[in-house]
């Protein structure tokens, strides 16, 4: 017999066991990279809520200690009742919310946001807009406040007499 007729009684190799055990070891492969993703994720959530339940309460004390001050400085509005009113209104609310924060678990606090977001997303976007806003503005101010200082008092007050450049152009 010879080399072609043995081959030829034989089924000629697809290699479809190599290619299911390589498919086999890519899902294992898979399975293993998800499972330690799933651990990397939970491990991180776990780690962050941690931290945020350790952080909310000295959260909580900024927020009532500004309600102290806010209360503390209405007694210059003695004169004028309606706006003490108003202040300590804002400052009961503001120790109301620091009681809530001390209260609550992190999670809690995420989901009743969450909730918010949900229901009132204009609002949501509003609020937003207004404290960037204001943020803005405020790190504008202190930039300028830190450029002062870095010029020297004679500097700032030559920056202020200095005449002011047009941006607009004249055409020729």
């Amino acid at each position: 017999m010879g080399v072609g007729q043995q081959n030829g009684n034989r089924q000629p190799d697809t290699g479809s066991d190599d290619w299911d055990a390589l498919k086999g070891d890519v899902g294992n492969m898979a399975d293993a990279a998800v499972e330690r993703g799933r651990y990397f994720i939970d491990s991180a959530r776990e780690q962050a809520t941690d931290y945020a339940d350790r952080r909310k309460d000295d959260i909580a004390q900024s927020v009532a200690d500004f309600a102290t001050s806010l209360r503390e400085s209405t007694r210059s509005f003695d004169e004028r009742p309606n706006i003490r009113a108003v202040v300590d209104s804002a400052a009961d609310g503001l120790e109301h919310l620091a009681d809530s924060i001390r209260d609550r678990s992190f999670a809690d606090i995420f989901n009743d946001f969450e909730d918010v977001v949900r229901r009132r997303p204009a609002t949501v976007a509003a609020v937003s807009v207004a404290v960037g806003f204001l943020a803005a503005r405020f790190l504008k101010s202190t930039a300028e406040d830190l450029r002062r200082e870095r010029m020297g008092p004679g500097a700032a007050q030559a920056g202020r007499n200095r005449p002011q450049r047009s941006r607009a152009r004249t055409s020729a």
